[in-house]
């Protein structure tokens, strides 16, 4: 490499530039699944780890006859506590939003809000807060990811599907980035 600067970067360096961002992002499974394995440990006030919550989110949405990105969705909705916990959904859309339908992003961007329904009021939060998307076209489907798929499963007697077998989902969704714009 040559450049300094993007500005003078020559077009031959910057397309072996995109063929690295093409094979590295053949490795974002691996990256995901590393990320999930490492929330298996306990956090004070939660009766089970945030990997099994993950796998109970999944594993619901899986039973539930969900697609496939739903599935995957609902497995990574809180990869982000860790990183940014103020803003995890939106951490985690950033990351689903090449893989996965526009809807599905939303709904985890936003899904921290709608949970306050199920809780807020207990911690001094506003458990209406959800109201601020009531004319979104897609509120209603944040409504039922939160209520079937996040808020209930917190269940440490909840028997949930193994990692091993979202693995080849994860595969999938993530081995195209088919929703780029």
């Amino acid at each position: 490499m040559t450049y300094t600067k993007m500005s003078t970067a020559p077009a031959s360096e910057l397309n072996l530039n995109s063929e690295y961002i093409r094979r590295d992002q053949l490795r974002l499974p691996d990256r995901l699944l590393a990320i999930l394995n490492a929330m298996d440990q306990r956090v004070p006030g939660v009766p089970i780890t945030r990997y099994e919550h993950s796998l109970q989110s999944a594993t619901r949405a899986f039973r539930s006859g969900n697609d496939e990105e739903y599935v995957v969705a609902a497995l990574f909705h809180d990869i982000g506590d860790d990183l940014a916990p103020y803003y995890h959904g939106e951490y985690c859309a950033a990351i689903l939003r090449p893989y996965v339908s526009e809807k599905l992003c939303w709904i985890v961007e936003t899904h921290a809000t709608f949970q306050l329904f199920h809780y807020g009021h207990k911690v001094g939060l506003d458990r209406n807060a959800r109201d601020q998307y009531r004319d979104h076209p897609w509120y209603a489907d944040a409504v039922e990811f939160c209520a079937k798929y996040d808020q209930n499963c917190f269940d440490a007697e909840y028997e949930s599907l193994p990692l091993e077998f979202f693995e080849p989902m994860v595969r999938r969704v993530f081995a195209e980035p088919t929703y780029v714009q």
